[in-house]
């Protein structure tokens, strides 16, 4: 399937983003851990979410995550410490992306883990049972989402965890996230000093929990405005909460540098609007928000501002290797972007032929499709192949565009 987009000129609009799914992810397996009846409330209705509330609700033999890759690092960890027996699993790209590091953290703790095929990558096969816990060294910079899960089950342990992070530590905020929402469920866990948290075995108790929206899912609304000609366009956007612990937050502070400014109304709700400052150039370190990073490169070199992005290291081992296909697809709109030194991204102006109906590939990752869906505000129109993928973690995007005056058509 394909979609053929074209923009309107002028928007004014309110979006209900969906909720987080960074959020609803943990507080899942911090609900399942307690024993919890109520799920909490306001969950992300994305694909990521919802294989894990069918993983917890009904436990079958083999667990298929599909391609969440949260869902496979959250749910091995959870699985290691939860009696019974599962194979874990999921699609050909998830079965290529590296585990080893939180498959050895978790044995080195007493997990009982095998590989089923390739060593190091899943399908997991795992035996759940209480574990002992103690000090764990992992290094820093790997995945947050490695130091997170057994972060979370870190309570469940016999002697807690104390989990020391060697080397850089990368995505920090993600880190900090999740020691939020720990807190909410009442788990005492910190940072006991600058390379080490601390958790203590203790129970984890119900809460009544509701989710915030996801700031990541913003930034698609920070691009549109940041292209629109228009200065009177508006997008207002409930559900997002100024003093969040939410990393990409850090769109407000980006988009401030091209032309957006963002504002929280009365009613606490975020409102975008124009403003006609706009930087010549655009360096940033992305090693805190990589998520952000495809939305960036789109809306910097679309508005024709160089760019020179780092800290792009994990982008390699996402959905797709997202550096591959930033360069790939761009190079279809007439933009040579440099990937010649590793985890970095730049563009310095130059330019190829366009194709005359560019027409994006997606490689089976949502945050392609969405951010150079925008693209069509500076171009005739813009094509997206397989434009399904964004219900991984925002089913109603389209609906969402053709809201706000978009044109969205199949072809």
């Amino acid at each position: 399937m394909t979609y053929k987009i074209t923009a309107p000129s002028h928007i004014d609009t309110t979006i209900n983003l969906p909720a987080s799914k960074s959020i609803s992810n943990r507080a899942l397996i911090l609900h399942a851990l307690s024993g919890g009846k109520e799920l909490p409330q306001n969950l992300s209705d994305c694909d990521d979410t919802e294989v894990i509330i069918n993983a917890l609700r009904d436990m079958p033999p083999t667990i298929d995550i599909k391609a969440a890759g949260t869902a496979m690092r959250f749910m091995t960890a959870y699985l290691s410490v939860t009696p019974g027996e599962h194979t874990i699993t999921g699609t050909e790209r998830m079965r290529h992306r590296p585990i080893r590091v939180l498959v050895d953290a978790l044995r080195t703790l007493g997990a009982d883990i095998q590989y089923t095929d390739e060593e190091g990558y899943p399908p997991l096969h795992i035996n759940g049972h209480s574990l002992e816990g103690g000090i764990l060294t992992i290094p820093g910079d790997v995945s947050s989402q490695y130091i997170s899960a057994l972060l979370m089950v870190g309570p469940t342990m016999k002697k807690g965890l104390t989990l020391r992070l060697s080397g850089d530590i990368v995505s920090r905020p993600y880190i900090d996230l999740t020691l939020h929402v720990m807190h909410e469920f009442g788990i005492s866990v910190d940072w006991t000093n600058v390379d080490t948290i601390s958790v203590e075995h203790q129970g984890i108790h119900e809460q009544p929990y509701t989710i915030e929206n996801d700031w990541s899912a913003s930034s698609y609304w920070y691009e549109i405005l940041a292209m629109l000609d228009d200065r009177e366009s508006t997008v207002r956007l409930p559900g997002l909460k100024d003093g969040t612990r939410q990393g990409d937050s850090a769109v407000r502070y980006l988009y401030s540098m091209l032309g957006v400014k963002t504002a929280f109304d009365s009613k606490g709700e975020v409102v975008l609007t124009r403003h006609s400052r706009t930087l010549p150039r655009l360096d940033y370190n992305f090693i805190n928000q990589p998520d952000l990073a495809q939305t960036l490169v789109v809306t910097c070199a679309i508005l024709n501002i160089p760019f020179h992005f780092t800290g792009l290291g994990s982008l390699k081992i996402k959905e797709t290797d997202r550096i591959n296909a930033l360069k790939t697809e761009m190079q279809k709109l007439g933009y040579i972007l440099d990937d010649s030194i590793d985890t970095e991204l730049s563009w310095n102006g130059e330019r190829c032929k366009a194709y005359a109906h560019p027409s994006i590939d997606t490689y089976e990752d949502h945050r392609m499709a969405m951010a150079f869906a925008p693209a069509a505000i500076k171009l005739d129109e813009i094509r997206i192949n397989n434009p399904e993928v964004v219900t991984k973690s925002y089913p109603h995007y389209w609906d969402d565009l053709r809201s706000a005056g978009f044109k969205v058509e199949q072809i």
